[in-house]
């Protein structure tokens, strides 16, 4: 009986040398250029992050010596009436402020998308805002809020409606907040849905027309169903923007009136920078990122759940 030899493995031929140097220099020349940008996140990002944390398990006034208190700062958290209703003011904040995002930007990005003269001026004066300073729109926006001679208000009294205080009370102070970051974010966002329209095939609205779809109708079942991707994106931006809101808050109303558009990063700052208390404001920062962390998992837990990753 005839027995075959075992076959011998195919041998792979060893790249030539010059190859080889070709390489090690390609990967020599890419560390080389992210080298400053990881010198730089190493340590204006990294660091202080690294250090912050050390920090929220200490007692540290800047003048005094670091004092370790363990958990103290973050069992002291759970006690803090200021601190929950910075939350509930952030929460409240983002259930005015997404819908209202999603909403106004989808309407004008449909209204912006379609072939008219003039339509790269729109898109450019809707986009300035985005580019302004927050801070010098919140405080163009507290001479407009005033409650006697500010350009809303008296916009208002052409139609018979007595204006409020808007800064001065409580009730009405979180919605000039709403409505300057509306003001100053609607442009990314326009642009946002603007990229995703583009993407959306013209001959399924020729078909649903030649079926007899009205435009309501094409928007539901073609519009909608293409944008899913584009929505989740602006939701998941609108809601780590709402955690992390403080420009507005700080020029325009100082956390007030009577801790009513107080937020976590404003407490964050008030801690850390007026009130000295170093440890327990980093305590906060890290408890808010904590919170973040989470809203961003669940975010992309609900997309791949929903088939859109």
């Amino acid at each position: 009986m005839l027995h075959n030899p075992p076959a011998t493995p195919a041998r792979v031929a060893p790249a030539p040398p010059y190859r080889s140097r070709l390489l090690r220099h390609e990967s020599r020349m890419a560390y080389a250029f992210i080298s400053p940008a990881m010198i730089l996140f190493l340590i204006f990002t990294l660091l202080p992050a690294v250090f912050a944390f050390f920090l929220s398990f200490t007692n540290y006034d800047i003048l005094s010596p670091i004092k370790w208190v363990g958990l103290a700062n973050y069992q002291r958290l759970m006690t803090d009436d200021l601190f929950r209703r910075g939350v509930l003011n952030v929460a409240y904040y983002a259930l005015l402020y997404v819908p209202l995002m999603i909403a106004l930007s989808l309407s004008l990005g449909l209204a912006l998308n379609r072939k008219r003269p003039g339509m790269a001026l729109f898109r450019t004066l809707f986009y300035l805002p985005a580019v302004t300073s927050s801070i010098a729109a919140a405080t163009v926006w507290t001479w407009m809020f005033q409650k006697n001679y500010g350009v809303v208000n008296q916009t208002l009294d052409v139609f018979g409606i007595t204006g409020p205080n808007w800064l001065a009370s409580s009730d009405s102070a979180m919605y000039a907040i709403v409505i300057v970051t509306l003001w100053q974010g609607l442009g990314s966002n326009i642009i946002i849905y603007l990229a995703g329209l583009s993407g959306v095939p013209t001959y399924l609205y020729e078909a649903a027309a030649l079926d007899g779809a009205s435009p309501w109708q094409q928007f539901r079942y073609i519009t909608v169903p293409a944008l899913r991707t584009t929505t989740f994106f602006v939701v998941f931006m609108s809601l780590i923007g709402a955690f992390q809101l403080f420009d507005q808050a700080y020029v325009m109303t100082q956390g007030g009136p009577g801790y009513a558009t107080t937020t976590a990063v404003y407490q964050i700052y008030s801690n850390g920078f007026t009130q000295l208390r170093m440890g327990y404001a980093s305590a906060q920062a890290f408890v808010l990122a904590i919170a973040i962390l989470c809203v961003s998992l669940i975010s992309m837990r609900l997309n791949r759940d929903s088939g859109l990753g």
